[in-house]
Parts: structure tokens; C-alpha cells; sequence
């Protein structure tokens, strides 16, 4: 339930008292005031959330009409005091007005929001640089880029193309400061290769997808939903979106920076298909929930750009998709190593001799030409009744591994180390 406070010409008050009775306000109450040039009817109006909108349209007529609407939740209790329980359980989703005004406040200024960009650069830099993980989740809650992302949503499903670039130009002005920050540090501090944590995080699974579709729908869903009827906070979801843009930004700027081409190409890919994936879900979850064109005090939305949009933003997913799967490994390669992990396994059991203890499956930093290195390093555990030695098992399970790996057509180099285990000796 929202609270108003309506401010209308001496006389019109009961007139804005009506309105609100007949969509059942609650709590109302008129005063009379005196303004800086005239007397005032002041009324205080307790309304649920999806009658927000309405209500503004129907006061539109009246003349010098001034509203203050308050964006947080209010209980409004009436009797009988036994129904308080049922009065203030049914909490609404926001209403389309107030999700719009809310992205368009939530834009806040350029200094501000490039700072927190580049704060986000230096500790995703720190993280990546020093392997420590813990740091990626700090940038993640100081990354600025969920905002924009919203708005670019929020654009795509009312049809206005101004807040569409506004938010594009945010989204893309706040990616490039990360990237500088990171680029730079890693000039300074004259990195030479790739960190592990680097190569680790720019491994692209097969349905990385999945996982902007899914921040978008969680930012649009707590942007509509009532601050009381969810559990999960903002923070939270804006988490989720910068979890699938800091980490990526950070390592375009340091990969840039050591000259390492793949790995900018894989960061780019990511970026663009998180922006696109988190506006295709977010937009359609606006759209359902009552953004439209045309709204009240919001005239300038285009029909006509909402469809268009979003059959550009999945014909560019589509396009994304199709180089990731055409160009294996390079965008597979997550993927591709749970593959080979998963074909070791299988060649590992079938065999009489050894028993898997453990398997080890990674692409390798190593940049060596023409050649996409898997490194299998796999620890096996000799069967009691098996009398071959180490050396004949590690010979034929490396050919055996190394046969079934490139029957698969992965287009990998596999390199395989085998290492038999031995069960302790009883004195």
C-alpha cells in the first residue's frame, strides 16, 4: 500500500476524497491549508499498489495539481482491530508508474557512478591478480552495471528510446572505466601472463547463457515486487547481475594489457551476451507486469519499439549462440573439459586393472599454436588381482584416454598424465 499527499486549489479536496473512495482508499483524510500564493486543500490518501495509476489518472483534470508520493510501504490499520492480520497481508506489486520513476531515479549522477565503476576495476583487478576469489564477490557488490542494465529493461518495455541509450551509454561508459582500471593496473604492476584465477574465469561454459536470462528475471522481480512481500534485498540481485559483468570486465582490461587476444575475446563475448540476455528476460517480465507505451504522466513511449527491440536483442543472442557453438573449443571449453572429465571416467571403469581415484581435466594457459591443450591428469588405483606393471597400465590407459578423447571431435590437443597408485604395504 503507498501513501499520497495531494495538494489541490482550495475546494477541490473533496473532489480528490471521491476519487480515492472509489478505489478504495483507506485512512483518508483533508486539510486545509495556506501555500506560498493561494489556499490549499490538502488529502492524505492510503491506496494499494496497483491502484497507484489509476489514481493519477483520474486527478490529471484537476487543475494546479501537485503529488507526493511516497515510494515505501505503509500499513494503513482500520477497524475492526481483529482484521488488522488481513488488512496488511496483501501486499501488491508495484504499480508501472512507480517502477519507471524508480529506474529513472536510481540513474543518480555520472561522478558518483563512474567512481563506483572504477572501484570495481581495482578490486576486481586485486582479485584476479592475486587468485583470491573472495575478492571478485566484493567487486561484484561495489559494480554500478545492475542500474543500467535495469534501465536498459525498463526502455526496451515502455518503448522509450531516450532511456534506452541514456542507459546503454551508462552501461557501456561504466564497462570501459572497469576495463581501464584493470588495464592500467596491470601496465603498473607489469604483468606478464595470464593468472590462474584469469584462465580459470574466462572459460565459457555452454550455457553461460542461462545465467543473464536469470539475473534479469531476478533484477526485474525485485524491482516490481513490493519491498514487503520479498525476502530477497536489492543488494542481492544487483549482485547477481554485476556477477556475470565484473569478473568478465576485469579480465578484458588485464588481457589487453599482457596481450592475450583469446581471452579478450571470450571477456567481449560474455559482456555483450549478459547485457543482451538480462535485458531479453527483464523486459518481458516489465512488459507482463504493466509497462507499456503509453502510461499515465508518461507520453513519450513508442509502440513500436518494444517488439523491435526485442526481436533485435534475441536475433543477437542467436548470433552469439551460434559463434559459441561454431567455434569449439574456444567459447566451450568449460563445457568441453566436464565432457572429457566425464569420457575419462568411462574409459577409467571399463578397465580391469586400475581403479579411478581421481581426474583432473583443464584447458592450459599455454599458448602454443594450433593447438588447444586439455591437460588430463588422472590418479588410478591398482586392482588387488592385477599383476601388469605400473608402467604397461599408465601406457595403455594414456592410450586409451587419448583415442576416446579425440574420437569425439572436440578439436582439442589432449595431453594426458597418468599416475598409478599403489595400495600401502603391511609389514
Amino acid at each position: 500500500m503507498r501513501q499520497l499527499i495531494v495538494q489541490v486549489p482550495r475546494g477541490q479536496g473533496k473532489k480528490v476524497l471521491d476519487i480515492a473512495k472509489s478505489l478504495d482508499g483507506e485512512n483518508l483524510a483533508q486539510f486545509e491549508a495556506t501555500g506560498s500564493e493561494e489556499l490549499l486543500d490538502l488529502v492524505l490518501i492510503h491506496v494499494s499498489n496497483q491502484q497507484v495509476e489509476k489514481l493519477l489518472a483520474k486527478l490529471e483534470d484537476i487543475p494546479k495539481l501537485h503529488i507526493t508520493l511516497l515510494p515505501t510501504g505503509v500499513m494503513a490499520l482500520s477497524p475492526p482491530a481483529s482484521q488488522a492480520p488481513q488488512q496488511v497481508k496483501n501486499v501488491e506489486e508495484r504499480s508501472p508508474i512507480e517502477i519507471f520513476l524508480g529506474g529513472l531515479q536510481s540513474v543518480g549522477s555520472w561522478r558518483g557512478f563512474l567512481g563506483y565503476a572504477a572501484v570495481a576495476g581495482f578490486v576486481v583487478w586485486i582479485g584476479l591478480y592475486t587468485n583470491t576469489i573472495y575478492l571478485l564477490t566484493a567487486a561484484m557488490l561495489i559494480a554500478p552495471f545492475a542500474g543500467p542494465a535495469m534501465n536498459v529493461a525498463i526502455a526496451t518495455a515502455r518503448g522509450d528510446s531516450q532511456l534506452l541509450w541514456r542507459g546503454i551509454l551508462r552501461y557501456f561508459a561504466a564497462l570501459a572505466v572497469t576495463i581501464a582500471v584493470a588495464g592500467m593496473l596491470s601496465l603498473i604492476m607489469r604483468q606478464n601472463i595470464a593468472t590462474s584465477l584469469m584462465i580459470e574465469r574466462s572459460q565459457i561454459s555452454s550455457v553461460a547463457v542461462l545465467l543473464p536470462l536469470a539475473a534479469g528475471a531476478a533484477g526485474a522481480l525485485n524491482l516490481v515486487q513490493s519491498e514487503r512481500s520479498s525476502l530477497v534485498s536489492g543488494a542481492a540481485t544487483g549482485m547477481l547481475v554485476a556477477a556475470s559483468l565484473a569478473p568478465p570486465a576485469g579480465i578484458v582490461g588485464m588481457a589487453s594489457a599482457i596481450g592475450r587476444w583469446d581471452l579478450v575475446v571470450s571477456g567481449l563475448f560474455l559482456l555483450l551476451l549478459q547485457l543482451l540476455g538480462i535485458n531479453f528476460t527483464a523486459a518481458l517480465l516489465f512488459h507482463f507486469f504493466g509497462l507499456s507505451a503509453r502510461g499515465v504522466r508518461y507520453k513519450r513511449g513508442k509502440r513500436w519499439l518494444f517488439p523491435v527491440a526485442l526481436v533485435f536483442t534475441v536475433a543477437a543472442i542467436a548470433s552469439l549462440l551460434t559463434w559459441q557453438f561454431t567455434s569449439s573449443p574456444d567459447l566451450q571449453r568449460s563445457t568441453l573439459a566436464q565432457r572429457a572429465n566425464a569420457q575419462i571416467e568411462e574409459v577409467v571403469s571399463q578397465s580391469p586393472l586400475v581403479t579411478l581415484v581421481e581426474a583432473n581435466v583443464r584447458f592450459t594457459h599455454a599458448d602454443i599454436k594450433g593447438q588447444n591443450t586439455l591437460l588430463c591428469v588422472v590418479y588410478v588405483q591398482r586392482r588387488k588381482d592385477a599383476i601388469a606393471s605400473s608402467e604397461a597400465i599408465r601406457f595403455r590407459l594414456t592410450q586409451a584416454i587419448q583415442n576416446r578423447l579425440l574420437q569425439q571431435n572436440l578439436n582439442i590437443t589432449p595431453l594426458i598424465d597418468v599416475s598409478v597408485l599403489e595400495l600401502p604395504t603391511s609389514n
